[in-house]
């Protein structure tokens, strides 16, 4: 286990990207040493989202730091904004869409941890290393490819 860290900032991780947005876990077993939980900042851009998906092994919160967006869960399909939570059971089919004009900011926290890991060996998923921010030219190049 690693030793434990306390303050972490987006610096300190790396970005996992994907042609709908961002993801830097901030608390980690890797990062933190905390193993009960992980939790990161999920950055949807305009109009974009993720397909539906499940977590069969972990409990998912989504809470809403900025922006505005839909959230299926289950059978169920809502309008989002900021300050609120949405619990996600282990399981449960959900995704994810940017509705508003600017960058949906989320806060999601897995228990226990393990689908960042999954989200990261995605083949469409490019991991830029901690300290470092991708230029806009492989922004524009990921939007673009086929």
């Amino acid at each position: 286990m690693p030793e434990t860290k306390h303050f972490i900032g987006p610096d300190d991780v790396e970005s996992q990207m994907f042609d709908w947005g961002v993801l830097k876990w901030l608390s980690t077993p890797e990062v933190t040493g905390g193993e009960r939980f992980s939790a990161g900042v999920v950055k949807l851009e305009p109009g974009k989202g993720h397909e539906r998906h499940t977590h069969p092994d972990s409990d998912e919160i989504l809470y809403v730091l900025r922006g505005e967006g839909e959230q299926e869960v289950a059978d169920k399909t809502r309008e989002i904004t900021a300050g609120e939570l949405v619990f996600i059971p282990e399981g449960v089919e959900h995704g994810t869409v940017n509705t508003g004009w600017e960058p949906l900011l989320l806060l999601a926290v897995y228990a226990p941890p393990g689908p960042e890991d999954v989200l990261r060996d995605l083949p469409e998923c490019e991991v830029v290393p901690a300290g470092e921010l991708p230029s806009k030219e492989d922004a524009v190049a990921t939007d673009t490819d086929p």
